[in-house]
């Protein structure tokens, strides 16, 4: 028996454990990405509103990390990260019912979770204090549903929100951008997203940009494992 399924089986799970042990929804059960979310914030992008800092996939960053961090992503960062001053009001992407306040799905100090139709949720990390959203209660494309805050929960080290696409079974990572009707070529070119992707040098032209990147299962195994990464990862992957 699998160790899935003996937990599934014989143990009483808390939410935490229903988080990672969920069965995935198979791929035909979820909406086909066709633009149909929002930006999570309101106005322009710029530098003292918000911009995009780090994108999902197969970033620098989450290289550096695929072992720790991101080792349960399958070594990729499963969202995309807009900085944005603490307290900047943070909009749902899309019309949905929140399932979750502070639920077991990580980014703290505080998140919200809002499930889709087709069998997509969303999720709001590192907000600054718990949203005033309630569980089951419905929420439309726009609506105010938090406040950004910092991952370190200082509002100086790291001010940002990590954005989220999952399946409704939270098993399966998507890539946000298909999903969200924006202009990503140009919100690339600002902000820290300089820093890119990681190449792997003996297939350099794979998920170099920000609409190739995989989808991720939870617990699956690393995507990312080169022998010729590019850059280097400074004192080897941790």
């Amino acid at each position: 028996m699998s160790v899935r399924r003996f937990l599934l089986l014989s143990v009483p799970l808390s939410g935490v454990a229903l988080a990672h042990y969920a069965a995935p929804l198979p791929l035909s059960a979820v909406a086909p990405a066709k633009a149909q979310f929002g930006l999570p914030f309101a106005g322009p992008p710029g530098p003292d509103t918000w911009m995009l800092g780090q994108g999902y996939g197969n970033t620098t960053g989450a290289y550096r990390q695929r072992r720790s961090t991101y080792g349960a992503l399958q070594g990729i960062h499963a969202g995309l990260d807009f900085s944005a001053p603490c307290g900047t009001p943070v909009r749902a992407i899309g019309d949905g019912v929140v399932a979750e306040v502070d639920g077991p799905h990580g980014s703290p100090p505080h998140n919200v979770v809002v499930d889709h139709a087709g069998n997509l949720s969303s999720l709001y990390g590192h907000l600054r204090v718990r949203s005033s959203v309630r569980v089951g209660q419905r929420v439309t494309r726009g609506q105010v549903i938090g406040e950004s805050g910092d991952s370190q929960g200082t509002c100086v080290s790291a001010p940002h929100l990590h954005l989220e696409l999952r399946d409704r079974s939270h098993q399966r990572f998507l890539n946000p951008l298909p999903f969200i009707a924006a202009d990503w070529n140009s919100l690339a070119l600002a902000g820290s997203f300089g820093r890119g992707y990681e190449y792997d040098l003996e297939r350099p032209r794979r998920w170099q940009t920000p609409d190739s990147q995989p989808a991720a299962l939870r617990g699956g195994p690393l995507l990312n494992e080169y022998r010729q990464p590019w850059p280097p990862a400074a004192g080897g992957a941790r």
